[in-house]
């Protein structure tokens, strides 16, 4: 009954939002672009250029998905940002559980090595589960957590990514937000994020500087697994 009224509750404010709905979403979440149409995007579970090296089961499309409530809280982010010329990029949003189960076949593999050079050569594919890189559940399978940084114009009039001291997905301590090693610049890029996501409501992860979760998301228990279409 309780969830019934909290998505109830969650589709009701949307539409007093004044923004478009889309009826092919489960109540409750959104098409982050549509709240956000200068958001930035790097989607790399649709493609090979992730820890795997092959697109990831239920990503169809090229989509953010997110919980109304985390929508909501990433516009602020975004409002703060952009008087500095920032934008957010994101890699990944609500995510099926049927990729989160992908993932975990990916890491009981390990014969399979082929990305380890690029995104973890320093940790053995064994560790991946105890160090925490790679669970059974994930919590953007509930909808309200998401992987992005920051972007601003180049010389050349396109966003490029600010330097965080590593890519997205590597797998090792040069991730943990609060990796000693690191540049001035690395630093502070990564504090500027950082705070501004906590300020909004977020909560960081502590083995990945990118990834960010809403403190009060709408569905704590909840494991989704509709394709991302």
């Amino acid at each position: 009954m309780k969830k019934f009224v909290l998505i109830c509750f969650l589709l009701f404010s949307t539409m007093l939002s004044g923004k478009p709905t889309d009826s092919s979403l489960p109540a409750g979440f959104v098409d982050l672009e549509i709240r956000l149409p200068g958001i930035q995007k790097d989607l790399r579970y649709l493609s090979n250029r992730n820890f795997l090296g092959t697109r990831v089961d239920g990503y169809i499309v090229s989509r953010l998905i997110l919980s109304f409530p985390a929508a909501v809280a990433l516009e602020k982010v975004s409002a703060d940002l952009a008087p500095y010329g920032f934008r957010l990029k994101v890699f990944d949003a609500y995510r099926p559980q049927r990729a989160v189960d992908h993932f975990v076949d990916w890491a009981e593999d390990l014969a399979d090595t082929l990305m380890k050079a690029q995104y973890y050569p320093n940790v053995a594919k064994t560790d991946l589960f105890e160090k925490g890189y790679i669970a059974w559940h994930s919590s953007h399978s509930r909808g309200s957590t998401i992987d992005l940084t920051l972007v601003s114009l180049n010389a050349a009039g396109e966003w490029q990514e600010l330097d965080m001291g590593t890519g997205f997905d590597w797998f090792g301590v040069e991730s943990w937000p609060d990796n000693p090693h690191m540049t001035a610049t690395q630093r502070a890029n990564r504090l500027l994020l950082h705070e501004l996501m906590l300020k909004h409501g977020f909560k960081s992860y502590s083995r990945e500087w990118w990834h960010f979760t809403l403190r009060d998301e709408p569905f704590p228990e909840t494991y989704f697994d509709f394709l991302v279409q």
